[in-house]
């Protein structure tokens, strides 16, 4: 364990990685009693620091610190480690590793602002909702070629570690867990250590487009795919509502050669919705508010990754164009079921922003043409399908201007370098339970869940491994196997999924019809799948899945429309023959 000189080179970042030599000594002469001292079921809070005071058969009495009497079940009382494992960094040292002793130990690091504790393999990290001094120059020098044992818990050393022997890293935690964040300072510890060593090239291309070194351009990356893919919601300011895996490649004498990133599952439906006390996309706020740190930060991040002028224009106008498609309005007409447009001048900013003529864009929305058979036909449109329509077009233009944007970002990261290896960062979503949970919801807890079965097979068929090197004897346990039951009955045939998508096939399918099928053909008979308990004040929900993170109640309503979630084709048709070319480009296919 480092002394507190030893701990100077982490400057002022210190105090935050590592109990002080005196609080280490104080703790070695704390008075304890190993028989009584006890961990104790609490009814409000979890488990609480007790001393037994008695013992019966199969009871025991506990006197809590906070002064109450609890008479518990014996296998409710769980024995204290000694104080010298108070606020141990690696919580498989402990001589009792249970729950409580885990849960207490985050909780009192964290409550030192020590957000890094490890347990064996992994690395716990408790999102502190503060800025804190942990990610300095000099920690990251700090941390440089350092193995594990000789520096306090820190993500550094987890990166430091994985760029030593080229491993890949991966994040795992609930919604606001702080996954985003740690993946930002992998990113920076991997652009300061292997930096390519190239003079940044500020002048103007000849392209017109200004580009920094690639270590810069991996780094702008994030603030660019953050401002139109991360929003916030009930449980995190910063939240991505999309998955991402970012391949750092390294030449062979470990310098940087190029990165790309891959993403997945952008939720789309953010654009037209959201839950109460929750908000869209950063990149919206950030132009009706003006903010104007954020917007020159990003219009800085666009111009280090070597967008054009033009590409850079067609973003803020396709942008401009998705937020007003929001405010058109449309009315019955008289005695008719027929939409038609009330007003036209939303219409005219919109069109004006993708490059079309209003006057057309309004009659494809209200007269679409379809085809039947060999032939093309005018269909009317109610007021409703008219918004359904529009809804489905902006959230259609807003997913494959982000993918464009990645696919460019890609180019400009692919240097043509030799590339010897990669280091992986998966940051995805982080599992939800909220108040109201739909479809979007089902999605990122089945992409957790099926993360979380490969993580644990992965990584504790590894863990056994080295119980077999050591020679300690061990039954091979599967933990993958602990979530199949759940995955199954999403994913399989007969399956959530695939009774989603059957129902689409009916015309006359309703949410009533698909919640139907889903009681007939798994209420009864799989344990996870639950009818939800109605409680005063809840959100209605149709039924309960039982995942590992916890039983969600889920809601249907819409389901079937946004699965389908159909594109009118002639307002596709226009936006083939744009003037803006980005928008014909997007449309192409």
């Amino acid at each position: 364990m480092s002394s507190d000189a030893e701990m100077a080179i982490f400057g002022e970042a210190a105090a935050y990685l590592r109990k002080s030599e005196k609080e280490r000594i104080e703790a070695q002469n704390k008075p304890f009693d190993a028989k009584s001292s006890v961990f104790v079921v609490h009814p409000k809070e979890s488990f609480v620091k007790g001393t037994i005071q008695s013992k019966e058969t199969g009871k025991v009495t506990v006197k809590t610190e906070g002064g109450e009497t609890l008479t518990v079940k014996d296998d409710q009382v769980f024995p204290m480690n000694p104080p010298k494992y108070d606020k141990i960094e690696d919580m498989a040292m402990m001589t009792h590793l249970h729950e409580p002793a885990v849960l207490y130990n985050l909780k009192e690091r964290y409550a030192a602002w020590m957000i890094y504790t490890y347990s064996g393999l992994f690395c716990v990290t408790v999102n502190p909702y503060k800025w804190l001094p942990v990610y300095n120059p000099e920690v990251v020098l700090a941390y440089r070629g350092k193995k594990r044992q000789e520096v306090p818990p820190h993500i550094f050393s987890i990166s430091d570690n994985a760029y030593q022997f080229m491993l890949t890293g991966e994040w795992l935690g609930e919604s606001g867990a702080g996954k985003t964040v740690n993946t930002k300072r992998v990113i920076q510890y991997f652009a300061t250590i292997a930096s390519s060593g190239e003079k940044k090239k500020e002048e103007k291309q000849q392209s017109g487009k200004m580009q920094g070194t690639l270590e810069d351009q991996i780094i702008s990356a994030n603030p660019l795919l953050e401002a139109f893919g991360n929003a916030k919601t009930v449980r995190n300011d910063n939240s991505s509502r999309f998955g991402k895996f970012i391949r750092i490649h390294f030449g062979a004498t470990g310098k940087l050669a190029s990165a790309d990133i891959e993403t997945y599952l952008l939720e789309k439906s953010r654009v037209t919705f959201q839950l109460k006390a929750e908000r869209s996309y950063h990149i919206f706020y950030q132009i009706m508010s003006n903010k104007k740190p954020e917007l020159i930060g990003r219009k800085y991040a666009i111009d280090i990754l070597g967008f054009t002028p033009d590409e850079k224009t067609a973003i803020y106008k396709l942008t401009g164009a998705v937020m007003h498609y929001g405010n058109l309005k449309f009315k019955q007409k008289q005695r008719e079921e027929q939409a038609e447009p009330d007003g036209t001048e939303v219409a005219d900013k919109a069109a004006y922003l993708m490059g079309l003529n209003s006057a057309d864009l309004l009659k494809a929305l209200c007269y679409p043409r379809v085809k039947v058979g060999n032939e093309y036909v005018t269909k009317g449109q109610t007021v409703q399908q008219v918004h359904n329509s529009v809804g489905a077009l902006a959230k259609a233009v807003y997913e494959r201007m982000f993918l464009w944007m990645v696919v460019r970002i890609n180019q400009q990261l692919d240097t043509k370098q030799p590339r010897q290896y990669f280091i992986g960062v998966l940051d995805i979503a982080g599992f939800e339970i909220f108040d109201f949970n739909s479809l979007e919801q089902l999605c990122i807890n089945f992409t957790n869940e099926k993360l979380q079965q490969f993580f644990n097979h992965h990584m504790f068929v590894l863990e056994q491994e080295e119980y077999k090197k050591e020679g300690i004897e061990w039954e091979f346990i599967d933990f993958g196997m602990d979530l199949a039951a759940c995955i199954e009955l999403i994913e399989k045939p007969m399956g959530i999924f695939s009774i989603l998508e059957e129902e689409c096939m009916f015309p006359k399918a309703t949410d009533t019809s698909f919640k139907n099928k889903l009681y007939d053909q798994h209420l009864g008979k799989s344990n996870n799948f639950q009818k939800p308990k109605p409680a005063k004040g809840k959100a209605e929900a149709h039924f309960s899945l039982v995942h590992y993170a916890g039983t969600v109640d889920y809601n249907i309503s819409g389901w079937l429309e946004k699965n389908k979630d159909p594109l009118n084709e002639t307002v596709i048709g226009l936006y083939q023959k744009s003037s803006v070319k980005a928008l014909a480009l997007l449309f192409a296919s």
